[in-house]
């Protein structure tokens, strides 16, 4: 006897007609993990000490981004804004694995890491509207306050780069190694003496000279056209220039002596600065993303500086402390023109000679 009928009819066939055994695909039901809930369940000390910022400061950072991470509808469970400022703002604060910043706020490890480069992206936008050099009207202000550090006359501003460490990146690995051997974003900016930042060019490789920074940037190129009223401070890695005063290699006068002790105290703003800005984001001492990512993360946590500089949100005292001292880089003499130096150097002698 044939066995063809019996296969047939195991494979749900029957003889007498094709008769095809469907079964209903079963659906589960989405389970959503319960999300945490940081606004309701901490105090405003707790609020501060794991996001940086207060209640009323994080529905303001909300309300900026907003109008760029507002979800048109709430279906799978969106996020809303204020959940993603949360996520974004609990690793700018302290740098750790997304899985463990996604264990803490009840989302998964891809959640934070798309949450953290848009809100990145978001934030960073806003970057002209939080980052400016001070406009005429208030170079007058920004003297007096910079001369009450360390009575240097008409300083408008204090320039350094610091670097902001990151893993190797996929590509152009060797541009990103920095003199001390580590991987890192040369990031330039500009403070005055309430510690906001004024400026910022935040794209260079480690392997990248503060002296090459400042010559491409826009600020270089703003300041050279149309001189300011007023002086930028910098250190040896800069150049001496009409408009940027750096210290004597050699004081050779009591003048020059007191000259730099001045230059020294109120330069310091810009290195309380950077101090304040990678432990306000501890993220900043190392980023684990691509230099990119990484740029934008940067870009963020500035405007997020100047945001809480302005609504006076308070730090620790563990806080405002300068970034440790390294001696800078002597920059390239071939990088500037001849006459800048020479005409830095007759402002300084008048500064001395007018001043200390």
């Amino acid at each position: 006897m044939s066995l063809y009928p019996f296969l047939l009819a195991y494979r749900g066939i029957h003889m007498a007609g094709i008769v095809h055994r469907y079964r209903r695909r079963r659906y589960r039901q989405r389970v959503h993990a319960e999300r945490a809930k940081p606004l309701e369940q901490y105090t405003s000390e707790e609020l501060y000490a794991r996001f940086r910022f207060g209640r009323d400061d994080i529905k303001y950072i909300a309300d900026l981004v907003r109008p760029t991470l507002q979800h048109q509808t709430q279906r799978s469970h969106a996020l809303s804004v204020e959940e993603q400022c949360l996520i974004a703002l609990r690793f700018y604060a302290c740098g750790t694995f997304y899985q463990v910043i996604g264990d803490n706020m009840g989302v998964r490890k891809a959640t934070v890491s798309n949450v953290v480069k848009a809100m990145s992206v978001a934030l960073g936008s806003l970057i002209n509207q939080f980052v400016s050099f001070p406009k005429d009207d208030q170079t007058a202000q920004t003297k007096h306050k910079f001369f009450q550090m360390g009575n240097m006359p008409s300083t408008i501003g204090a320039i350094d780069c610091t670097h902001v460490h990151i893993q190797a990146p996929c590509e152009r690995e060797w541009e990103y190694v920095n003199r001390k051997g580590r991987h890192s974003i040369n990031i330039q900016l500009v403070g005055n003496a309430d510690l906001i930042i004024t400026n910022c060019v935040v794209k260079w490789p480690g392997s990248v000279h503060d002296a090459h920074i400042l010559r491409e940037s826009a600020l270089y190129r703003e300041l050279q056209s149309h001189r300011p009223n007023g002086i930028v401070l910098g250190d040896s890695a800069y150049p001496l220039l009409p408009w940027l005063m750096t210290p004597f290699p050699v004081a050779n006068t009591p003048e020059q002596a007191r000259f730099n002790s001045s230059h020294c105290k109120t330069r310091c703003a810009i290195e309380r600065l950077n101090g304040v800005l990678k432990r306000r984001f501890a993220c900043l001492n190392y980023l684990r993303v691509q230099p990119k990512v990484a740029c934008n993360i940067t870009l963020a946590c500035i405007v997020l500086h100047n945001i809480a500089t302005r609504r006076h949100v308070p730090l620790d005292d563990n806080f405002d402390g300068p970034e440790p001292d390294v001696e800078p880089e002597q920059y390239s003499r071939t990088m500037f023109l001849p006459n800048e130096g020479h005409t830095g150097h007759a402002i300084r002698d008048a500064i001395v000679r007018n001043y200390f």
